[in-house]
């Protein structure tokens, strides 16, 4: 009897290599990517121990994490003191071991978790490993991707192979259809706030239902970035012709017939009918509205037009310096940072530069764009949204992760209240005391214009 299978099962018994007594399981891993801040240990130690990479053509490793975004960089320039030593050190091994390069002066440079969808590097049913939390985010394109440790990246280097124990699912069903400006961002702080940080349960989360459909990949990019601040394994969504049409002619997409025969095993990676699910929740699109957090997690977050919660955490508040009963509209900003692997796509800086247009960043605050790749910077640039960046009072950046996490380099002063199109708010996330409130690339526009948090459709008022 055909037991009816989900779309994660599908691809972790097409991987399945060694089941073990213990409940683990030997998976063999299709693709490793690496960026500068953790992939060079596991690629010397796979050097000092006279190993070699079992498939180098299935190894990747970028410079993201800590080079610096000014615009005149050099290629060993960093933002952080001594980061040139993981700069140099990831390029060395990476040419001693011959696996794919992409170096900081490389037109294809940029953060993983963009570049690696940009390249057709992540594709349906595929398995793909990162040291970075947030590599759930490739789930989007229907690839099975997690995030994994710099020894077990040594290991799925030199083996193919993790051993790994099989997580529970959850199916998320979204369905309706979203209000005008509501966005993937608002989506997974919503669902954050709504069931806890830890709501997700370590499992593999597969996002389904029909406003999950009628997402761009660059949004489902967005929604399944944000998968790890909900505890959750990894995030993955069904690919579709969305996800067809996203891939064709990137470059390490399958090409001509091995296109077509693609297509045809992609179009079988869906959950059956009847499948188990350890857990499902549903949501209501229409119930989505602009959020915004106001604490130091994710998971502390409410609508833009809502009161600080009356029982908000009195160490979160003092830190945050809010008070509660407040509504978020009423605090000024003075840091407003668009750029993450969450929101640095086109379509963010398209969105954020719709609303700048025209308009000017109000005095005292320091707004600042890092586009995810120099891919992304280049179309931006091709359109002339450089320029409505640069018109209205942003830095204009180059790839990489700079301003999304402090790494000891160029950063918000202390105190510094910012709107940020990233992913974390923890203390200290963005500098040393600085308080970081996450939102769509549409807020962080508003809100750097107004001067203070600020819903796009209530500019006209700020």
């Amino acid at each position: 009897m055909h037991m009816a299978k989900t779309l994660f099962d599908k691809i972790w018994d097409a991987h399945s290599v060694l089941d073990e007594a213990d409940g683990n399981c030997l998976i063999a891993i299709d693709r490793v990517f690496l960026h500068e801040r953790t992939g060079s240990v596991a690629l010397e130690s796979i050097i000092e121990n006279g190993y070699s990479p079992r498939n180098p053509s299935a190894v990747f490793a970028t410079m993201d994490h800590i080079v610096s975004n000014k615009v005149d960089r050099k290629a060993d320039d960093s933002r952080t003191p001594d980061g040139n030593v993981f700069i140099t050190a990831t390029r060395d091994a990476a040419q001693k071991t011959g696996i794919n390069l992409i170096d900081v002066l490389d037109e294809d440079q940029g953060i993983v978790h963009v570049i690696s969808p940009e390249l057709g590097i992540a594709q349906p049913g595929l398995t793909l490993v990162c040291p970075d939390s947030h590599t759930c985010s490739q789930g989007a394109l229907g690839a099975l991707a997690w995030g994994i440790g710099s020894s077990d990246a040594e290991h799925a280097i030199v083996t193919g192979t993790l051993r790994v124990k099989k997580p529970p699912q959850m199916r998320i069903k979204v369905s309706g259809k979203f209000k005008e400006g509501v966005t993937a961002k608002d989506l997974a702080l919503h669902i954050i706030a709504k069931f806890g940080a830890a709501g997700a349960k370590r499992c593999a989360i597969e996002y389904t239902g029909n406003a999950i459909r009628e997402m761009s990949i660059e949004a489902r990019l967005t929604l399944c970035n944000m998968a790890v601040e909900f505890a959750a394994f990894t995030a993955i969504i069904a690919p579709d012709k969305v996800t067809f049409d996203y891939l064709k002619e990137r470059r390490y997409a399958p090409k001509e017939v091995a296109w077509k025969q693609a297509i045809q095993d992609w179009k079988t990676l869906f959950t059956e009918s009847g499948a188990h699910f350890d857990y499902e929740y549903e949501i209501n699109a229409e119930d989505v509205q602009p959020t915004v957090s106001w604490g130091t997690s994710p998971a502390q977050a409410i609508s833009i037009s809502s009161e600080i919660p009356e029982n908000a955490d009195k160490i979160v508040l003092d830190y945050m310096g809010l008070s509660k009963g407040t509504y978020l509209k009423d605090y000024a900003i003075g840091g407003a940072f668009i750029g993450s692997c969450t929101n640095s796509r086109l379509s963010d800086l398209r969105a954020a530069a719709q609303i700048l247009e025209g308009r000017r960043v109000k005095d005292g605050v320091t707004a600042i764009c890092v586009p995810g790749s120099m891919a992304v910077r280049r179309a931006a640039e091709a359109e002339g949204l450089d320029q409505i960046f640069l018109a209205a009072g942003f830095e204009w950046g180059v790839a990489g992760c700079a301003f999304c996490f402090y790494a000891g380099g160029n950063t918000f002063a202390p105190g510094t209240r910012v709107i940020s199109s990233t992913n974390r708010n923890f203390e200290g996330r963005q500098g040393p005391g600085v308080r970081t409130h996450l939102a769509s690339p549409a807020i962080v526009a508003a809100s750097a214009i107004a001067g203070h948090i600020c819903d796009p459709q209530n500019l006209k008022e700020a």
